[in-house]
């Protein structure tokens, strides 16, 4: 009996906690095969990166952030290359279709920046615009102090600026309590529970289905946890402070932020984000979502970039 109940518990986890609403599956929808097969790769000292680089023309850098990948923007990269851009779409370390090495420090922001500047400098590239999305902006934000004039142009999705106004949904410490909550994502006891609870906060109404979720869940069941690890356990807890960067800030910089967002919410920090990076008040954008707004207002994000990189 007590083995029987054991078994139920699991399939309870397992099943009934299914991290998408929809099974239809949409007109050319990509997989997450077709996207991995279009990504390539580049040897760093700490373990491979896997990018996508599509399009040809001005580069544009699309950064993900915690817990996701460069999936993230798979319904934009082609509208943008179409539009005659060089788009480049990295999975950090530790992330998506990257290596997820053993270790801690390796993945502190000073790591990630460092090693997005080695795969720019391995492509030929000298200065490009980048687009970043939630922890993404903690990496640029570094890249940017230790490489100050390769950025052009910048726009921010909800990302983490200040303090203020950065509400994540898991904070832990760090130890065997977060090590253990790592091991259950890993081996499917708490994936579905994580990504549920990731959507239901992260989008006003979940319409991801399984091809859609397919590109989240795969990375976090094939052992990808070692990043999440340390920024839940570590910058979370001590979010690093950039106001150096943001001083020094010259370069245009757009806002597109989705306004219902709890994680990352706006107004705690309007104000001095706004002063902060110089931002004109026409190149502001509000979106009717919350965190996940690549997921439901690609189409509008990419028409509002393109006309402010041009």
């Amino acid at each position: 009996m007590r083995n029987f109940l054991m078994l139920a518990l699991v399939g309870l986890l397992l099943f009934s906690c299914k991290p998408y609403q929809n099974t239809k599956i949409r007109k050319n929808q990509i997989t997450y095969e077709d996207f991995r097969a279009d990504q390539r790769l580049y040897p760093t000292d700490d373990g491979l990166i896997k990018y996508i680089d599509k399009g040809e023309g001005p580069v544009i850098v699309l950064l993900h952030g915690v817990p996701t990948s460069g999936w993230l923007y798979r319904k934009m990269i082609d509208p943008l290359a179409a539009n005659g851009y060089r788009v480049i779409v990295p999975d950090m370390l530790g992330y998506g279709s990257s290596d997820s090495p053993e270790g801690f420090e390796i993945y502190n922001a000073k790591n990630h920046a460092k090693r997005l500047l080695e795969l720019m400098q391995s492509l030929g590239i000298k200065t490009w615009s980048q687009a970043i999305h939630d922890a993404g902006g903690l990496w640029t934000w570094e890249l940017m102090r230790q490489a100050p004039n390769k950025i052009e142009k910048l726009i921010v999705f909800n990302t983490i600026i200040y303090e203020e106004g950065f509400y994540p949904p898991i904070r832990m410490k760090p130890g065997g309590m977060a090590k253990t909550a790592m091991w259950a994502y890993r081996n499917g006891l708490t994936t579905n529970t994580l990504l549920k609870n990731l959507f239901e906060q992260g989008l006003k109404e979940n319409t991801l289905n399984t091809l859609d979720v397919e590109g989240y869940k795969t990375p976090l069941l094939e052992g990808k946890t070692q990043a999440m690890y340390y920024f839940f356990s570590q910058t979370c807890n001590e979010l690093p402070d950039y106001s150096d960067v943001f001083e020094n800030v010259t370069i245009p910089v757009s806002i597109m932020w989705g306004i219902h967002d709890t994680m990352l919410q706006w107004p705690p920090q309007e104000t001095r984000a706004t002063d902060a990076l110089n931002v004109k008040s026409e190149d502001i954008h509000f979106v009717d979502e919350k965190h996940f707004i690549q997921e439901t207002k690609a189409e509008e994000l990419v028409y509002k970039m393109i006309d402010f990189l041009n």
